[in-house]
């Protein structure tokens, strides 16, 4: 693979195990609204998604889908965020590849609560940029995030053609979304999604561990 200048990194499922807060969180708003949850390990498939996708996935109208996003918001901001830890070897990751590449978040995870995630491990100088989605609701297919992420990047001078940029994620709307901007995107394997996956989404490699990207971005 060519050497890319710019690398986009996913955040929960690719730099985070956000698992443990999301799924209280799934779970309190399901039951705020007296909707059965789903066992764990089902649960867990929607851990990534935006949130509409989640709950409207999980059988909820676009009006209940509305309540149950304001429910889960009320403990993730609080409690929920915080019941995350950086997977193994992703803060070594993110030193090599600051030495010599541009790093930014795109996570459709709400810049909000991305940034206080970014913040809380102490990883903010790390990055160029923590694009997220917007808490309205209008910004939150990963797309429109990796969109938005390029254009405040490209406001701070930090440019990069398609073909010297990738994006690292760990499900298919990573590399669907990238895929509209004609950035391609390696996989990661210790996430949410599975091998077949990612590969049906188009993913341009896999990998099994944050050590093997060094060597898949060259």
């Amino acid at each position: 693979m060519a050497h890319r200048d710019l690398v986009l990194l996913d955040l929960d499922g690719t730099l985070v195990d956000s698992a443990p807060g999301i799924l209280a969180c799934l779970r309190h708003a399901l039951d705020a609204l007296g909707e059965p949850a789903p066992a764990d390990e089902a649960l867990r498939g929607f851990v990534g998604p935006p949130l509409t996708v989640t709950f409207a996935a999980l059988g909820l109208d676009p009006a209940r889908t509305t309540l149950a996003i304001a429910a889960y918001r009320e403990r993730y901001h609080d409690l929920g965020l915080y019941e995350c830890a950086l997977y193994p070897g992703v803060r070594d990751l993110l030193a090599h590849l600051d030495a010599g590449w541009t790093l930014a978040v795109a996570t459709s995870k709400p810049t909000y609560s991305a940034s206080r995630i970014i913040e809380h491990f102490d990883l903010t100088h790390r990055f160029a940029f923590v694009g997220g989605a917007d808490l309205a609701g209008t910004r939150h297919d990963k797309a429109a995030v990796i969109a938005h992420t390029l254009a405040e990047l490209s406001d701070r001078a930090v440019r990069a053609p398609a073909h010297r940029t990738i994006m690292v994620g760990d499900r298919e709307h990573d590399v669907r979304g990238a895929r509209e901007h004609g950035i391609d995107t390696v996989g990661v394997l210790w996430g949410y999604g599975s091998r077949a996956e990612l590969v049906a989404a188009g993913a341009i490699d896999l990998v099994d561990e944050p050590a093997d990207l060094l060597r898949v971005i060259g």
